[in-house]
């Protein structure tokens, strides 16, 4: 990688770190970012999701005295989530760089789709859990986390909004320790998968180091300013950025 490459991979990395911290999506530009600097597509995925895997610890951390009292839960979930994202990442490496190049218009568009529908699916949940006579079913968690962190494994954008699905279908309880739980489980996915990425040959590692410190920067700077932008507003403006992204892979 030339040195406007590691610039150009840094600043994506801040990008999706200060999405990341507002609205979620970041991948959605590192991702698309790294195969126009002429990195392969598997190889940009799994780089993506190395360098914007510290971004959940921190997420989990702000959240953390949320998850009091929901140790069980986290026992059983978070082992689930991490062998999902275990499997999710064995996928990856295991399809053909051609392969996953047809995927990827239907994975930015499906991860699009996802963060645009964090809203509604939030609002359901709140509903939801208002309602006392609904039960969880911890069982059915399991299933349901797992089977989502197979997909975070494989390609990370939009995870959240389907964990948080699973878990307001089949726990009752607040949206905010949901939330938090949501975030634990989805750094038990990346994180996994990302130390399962790096025994792989497809790590681009000068632009996973160089992104991790970008999407620190970018989630710091993210958090100072969240109080001053509204996050549905940059959440519309990576949907359509996502799209469109989509439709230029759909048209080549």
């Amino acid at each position: 990688m030339s040195l406007t490459d590691i610039l150009l991979a840094f600043l994506s990395a801040v990008g999706a770190g200060i999405v990341n911290a507002i609205a979620g999506g970041g991948t959605l530009i590192t991702f698309p970012t790294l195969i126009a600097l002429g990195l392969p597509a598997v190889s940009s995925n799994i780089t993506s999701t190395v360098a914007l895997c510290p971004g959940y610890l921190g997420a989990t951390f702000a959240q953390r005295k949320d998850l009091v009292g929901q140790k069980k839960r986290t026992l059983y979930l978070l082992p689930a989530g991490a062998a999902g994202g275990i499997m999710g990442g064995f996928l990856l490496l295991n399809t053909s760089e051609k392969l996953f190049v047809q995927l990827v218009p239907y994975l930015i568009l499906t991860a699009s789709l996802l963060l645009a529908l964090q809203e509604p699916v939030r609002r359901l949940i709140i509903k939801k859990t208002n309602n006392k006579k609904s039960k969880g079913i911890l069982s059915l968690s399991i299933v349901f986390v797992f089977l989502s962190a197979i997909y975070g494994g494989y390609f990370g954008a939009g995870l959240s909004v389907i964990v948080l699905t699973a878990l307001g279908i089949t726990i009752n309880d607040s949206l905010t320790r949901l939330n938090a739980l949501k975030q634990f489980i989805s750094f038990s996915v990346n994180i996994s998968a990302a130390v399962f990425f790096l025994f792989s040959s497809s790590v681009i590692l000068t632009a996973a180091i160089i992104m991790i410190f970008g999407s620190l920067l970018g989630g710091f700077i993210g958090g100072k300013i969240a109080a001053y932008i509204k996050p549905q507003i940059l959440r519309i403006i990576v949907v359509i950025a996502g799209i469109i992204i989509a439709l230029i892979y759909f048209i080549k």
